[in-house]
């Protein structure tokens, strides 16, 4: 995963509530759950984001196989 960036959410109290409570059944923190909710919600509209695979030992030769 990508470098982390921190920024301000002004959102309201209610929806705040309701994706923690959520967050709370998915077993995820609420960070979590909204990134979760904004990566669906991107792929969903086809505007995903390319994650790139940082493993030890792996080349590009490898990437291509």
């Amino acid at each position: 995963m990508g470098e982390r960036k921190p920024f301000l959410l002004r959102i309201d109290r209610e929806v705040l509530d309701a994706v923690q409570r959520w967050a709370d059944d998915d077993l995820r923190s609420l960070n979590g759950q909204i990134e979760f909710l904004i990566r669906r919600a991107l792929q969903e509209n086809g505007r995903e984001v390319k994650r790139e695979r940082k493993e030890r030992g792996s080349t590009a030769q490898d990437e291509d196989n």
